[in-house]
């Protein structure tokens, strides 16, 4: 069999295979189901269960809803798809300027307006960027344009400095405004944003979008584009353009210039130009939406403004009422009528002309008085509420006549009806249902193959997820017999962040640099390439338990950034040169050893790498796949693997590569950006000092010992895999020894 070519570098892919995604018969059913969900129902899923194959395959039929298939183009693009850069930046530019004229009315109303367009907003505002979360993956690592976005993404999340990327300075330019709103993640931030289901739909694009990157990629790169070269949410705010349209084209320009040499560049230029279509749709939409609203919003009585605040708070209204009635019912029963809805005009006339209201000597109601400081209701409505209750009696107390229209607002529903039946028809072609149960994956090399497309695959996940657990498992044997590793000790102790700082040094020192010496003799060349081969495939997925760390709904730990700038780090934080997974191939590429890229079926044919190596790197993708349960054991992994880069090992490396003439420049970055003194090592173990430092403040000191075997059982995990001699003598029976006979 003749071996496969390896892929040339760099890599200019424009978008990976059009695969089916296969699922099992259960989570085709389940996620079908959730076709006609409420969008919010929606958008939590999206965002809050990203462990999932329902999430995955819901991710796709939302995507369905919002783009064309691949046989249906846009018909405003079917005509043209050799569009430049220039002529796609000059589209979306002209449809900026007219969104710009919109905002700036929408800029122009009154405080309190702009205030709750600002909040209608604000979803889409804390989502910016959503798309690229894991757009840097094994299955597209080393892209050129994937490290284009990658690097901008790390910009914009503050480049390891949360405060200063864009979702912190949006944050902040909202509160500016009186805009105050709880993390993206929690129960009820749409809630509390008041956001309309229009608002939704878009929130779930951008979020199904993220879910999908690889398999999305020219869409992603047009989505990326349009959204942050038209720049709605810095027009609302005022803040300055996240990123320069300037470097936005280029980066554009570059993807462009590379689909004229592929052979898929017709349909990603469809595709992409699509997207952009969409976009440009979508925002128009949505400002469209904003406008009418602002007028909505100006427009409302006294009497509209407090009856939309009742309906907001009725729904969590409990029993401590039975005993406050409004006209003839109890408030219980108003809130909670047997009819199920509350019949919002008659409560607002009977609670008009109820004692109240009615105004007290010092000027003042019972109602007021109550939602107070010291009263039975207060704590209940923010400012801007009590706000409102309070010039309500005020129009009531002067006798102002009652609003008799009080309808509930439905700006933006016939657009967002649109959308909901475009889900509930959303009928995917290549969603492909396989068998229940066990697969036969006996194979690892296919199993591997596989997670690496997980997109693809996502009935793969609960498999990864007992592979995980069984490598977790087993690994717990060297808690006993750790200390004989020669690279590591994983044997057990009592956490104390001293402890943990002291076992560290003792690895490094007493196992990694003390034992060095340089070789005297060095082995041939076909000796040294082997011994890179057996290392190359872990190389390869460089970097990826730590791939989805830093996804939205994720970063409220400072141990979080910690490590998503470990992961920046080995992606070469956007710089190909300085790329890991380009500077192994690069190494083997000296060694005339070519491989097809991982993602590729061809991989699964090449006949360079040792079958039996495969179990480390399904493990650590496995691991990578499960950033929220199994987060401390990825804290854990990463110590052992960032240790690992130093002392001994990595200079026997370098002496005998260098002696055969090949290139050392990953044993090198690894030598060097792993030091324990600032590196990487010493980066992980303050991860977890600090993040066992949170637990222990918000949980206490049992939970810090819960959560440190979990993290300990991620170390010792990585350890089982490099430690095998040590595996080995412990899994074979010593011989009995026998009895002295004097």
């Amino acid at each position: 069999m003749t071996a496969p070519a390896g892929f040339p570098l760099p890599d200019l892919t424009t978008s990976l295979p059009r695969l089916p995604f296969a699922a099992d018969p259960e989570t085709v059913t389940e996620a079908a189901a959730l076709r006609t969900a409420e969008p919010g129902d929606i958008f939590h899923r999206l965002l809050r269960d990203q462990e999932s194959p329902t999430t995955l395959l819901l991710a796709r039929h939302v995507l369905a809803a919002f783009l064309p298939e691949p046989s249906e183009p846009s018909p405003s693009d079917a005509a043209d798809v050799t569009g430049t850069a220039d002529d796609i930046a000059e589209r979306v530019g002209r449809v900026r300027g007219e969104l710009a004229e919109d905002v700036g009315r929408l800029r122009d109303n009154a405080a309190e307006t702009h205030e709750a367009v600002v909040r209608q907003r604000a979803p889409l505002a804390l989502l910016g960027g959503c798309w690229l979360d894991t757009v840097s993956q094994p299955a597209t690592q080393p892209s050129v344009v994937v490290n284009r976005l990658f690097g901008q993404h790390f910009r914009l999340l503050g480049a390891g400095q949360p405060e200063r990327g864009q979702l912190r300075r949006r944050r902040r330019r909202l509160e500016d405004l009186g805009v105050y709103l709880p993390e993206i993640e929690t129960a009820d931030f749409l809630h509390r944003a008041e956001a309309r289901p229009l608002t939704q739909w878009h929130a779930c694009f951008h979020l199904a979008l993220s879910r999908l990157p690889a398999a999305f990629l020219p869409e992603v790169v047009g989505v990326h584009f349009a959204m942050l070269a038209l720049g709605v949410d810095d027009l609302l705010t005022g803040a300055p353009a996240a990123l320069p349209e300037a470097e936005l084209r280029e980066t554009l320009a570059e993807y462009l210039e590379f689909t004229r040499s592929s052979p898929t560049g017709a349909e990603d230029r469809r595709r992409l130009l699509a997207a952009v279509t969409l976009v440009l749709r979508l925002e128009r939409e949505h400002v469209a939406m904003l406008t009418e609203f602002a007028a909505w919003h100006a427009g409302l009585s006294p009497d509209a403004r407090v009856a939309a605040i009742v309906a907001r708070h009725a729904p969590f209204a409990g029993r401590q009422h039975r005993g406050v009635r409004i006209g003839r019912q109890r408030l219980t029963d108003w809130f909670a009528p047997s009819s199920g809805e509350l019949d919002l005009p008659a409560f607002m006339r009977e609670f008009r002309a109820s004692p109240q209201l009615r105004p007290t000597a010092d000027g003042s109601c019972r109602f007021l008085k109550s939602i107070k400081f010291g009263g039975p209701m207060f704590g209940i409505f923010d400012e801007r509420e009590a706000a409102a209750f309070a010039a309500w009696a005020a129009s009531v107390a002067a006798g102002d006549p009652p609003d008799p229209d009080l309808a509930p607002c439905t700006v933006g529903d016939g657009r967002a009806a649109v959308w909901g039946a475009a889900l509930a028809g959303s009928a995917p072609q290549d969603i492909v249902t396989v068998p229940a149960g066990p697969t036969a994956l006996d194979d690892d090399r296919e199993f591997f193959h596989r997670l690496v497309n997980i997109e693809h695959h996502p009935h793969l996940l609960p498999h990864a997820r007992e592979r995980a657990e069984a490598g977790l498992a087993e690994a717990e044997e060297l808690f006993v017999h750790g200390a004989d590793g020669r690279h590591t000790d994983a044997s057990w102790f009592d956490y104390t962040p001293e402890s943990l700082l002291e076992r560290v040094d003792r690895i490094y020192w007493d196992k990694l640099v003390d034992p060095y010496e340089p070789l005297t003799e060095i082995p041939d060349r076909d000796e040294v390439v082997f011994g890179q081969k057996t290392f190359a495939l872990g190389s390869l997925i460089d970097g990826t338990w730590a791939y989805r760390i830093g996804n939205l709904g994720r970063r409220h730990r400072e141990a979080d950034t910690m490590l998503f700038s470990i992961y920046a780090d080995e992606m070469g934080r956007g710089d190909l040169a300085k790329n890991h997974i380009t500077i192994i191939h690069q190494v083997l590429a000296s060694m005339s050893v070519h491989l097809p890229h991982i993602r590729q079926d061809a991989f699964l044919d090449q006949d360079e790498l040792p079958d039996h190596l495969y179990g480390f790197s399904i493990h650590q993708i496995s691991l990578a796949l499960f950033p929220d349960s199994l987060y401390n054991e990825i804290l854990g992994y990463n110590l052992g693997i960032e240790m690992f880069g130093l002392g001994r090992m990595r200079l026997h490396e370098i002496q005998k590569l260098r002696r055969h003439h090949f290139d050392i420049s990953y044993e090198e970055a690894h030598l060097s950006i792993d030091n324990l003194s600032a590196g990487h090592a010493r980066q992980s173990a303050d991860i977890i000092v600090g993040h066992l430092d949170g637990v222990r403040r918000d949980a206490g000191p049992e939970a810090v010992q819960r959560e440190w075997r979990r993290i300990w059982r991620g170390y010792a995990s990585f350890a089982h895999f490099v430690e095998h001699e040590l595996v080995q003598q412990i899994r074979t029976p010593q011989p009995a020894t026998a009895d002295l006979v004097i």
